[in-house]
């Protein structure tokens, strides 16, 4: 596995995108973010749920389905994870709650990143996805990133919004920074004999 400074092993952060439309602008957003996160010296994969989707979860059925074992083996693989969906309706897309169903104890101690695409800042979408996570013990960057494909891009699909491009650097940066303290934390409380510590119910 790559290493970062001083020996130590790059974080590896997932980019979920959930859009089912192929020109998708928060799906764009999220690429350009993992082209930055691995600015900050990590490893990053993307997972487009519009090429690779999910069936329906059903805990009663097999899920032994290839596109449901690549995104097992995503979530899996990465350290930290950033979601980034349409807002419909005020809420997040269908694709991307399926997503979530399929997982549980796979993201404690991982921490998420946010995007919403949304004419109304998507601040009902990002804490519908904050409470997902926070019922299945992962953790939250405090701040989410709202985009509006008509004011924030030109027609050549650029960012022209630069407290836009200010903000994805940040999320970028501080996802690799405390994704990381709270990644290697919640190893060495899996590989510790402590025992007040939520992590033990994962051991």
């Amino acid at each position: 596995m790559a290493k970062g400074g001083a020996g130590k092993l790059r974080l590896k952060v997932l980019g979920v995108g959930s859009s089912m439309n192929k020109d998708s602008f928060s799906t764009e957003t999220l690429k350009i973010v993992l082209g930055m996160v691995n600015q900050n010296n990590a490893d990053t994969k993307l997972l487009n749920l519009n090429n690779t989707p999910l069936p329906i979860y059903n805990h009663k059925e097999s899920t032994e389905m290839i596109n449901v074992n690549q995104a097992v083996e995503l979530v899996n693989w990465a350290d930290a994870i950033i979601l980034a969906t349409p807002d419909y309706h005020g809420s997040m897309s269908g694709s991307l709650k399926n997503f979530l169903d399929y997982f549980w104890s796979e993201f404690a101690g991982k921490t998420f990143g946010y995007i919403c695409a949304s004419h109304e800042k998507g601040l009902t979408v990002m804490d519908q996805m904050r409470t997902v996570i926070r019922q299945c013990y992962g953790w939250s960057l405090p701040y989410g990133i709202s985009i509006n494909s008509s004011q924030d891009f030109n027609e050549k699909r650029e960012i022209t919004n630069e407290r836009l491009l200010e903000r994805l650097n940040y999320i970028a940066r501080d996802l690799v920074v405390y994704g990381g303290l709270i990644h290697e934390q919640f190893k060495k409380d899996l590989e510790s004999t402590i025992n007040n510590s939520y992590a033990v119910r994962y051991r």
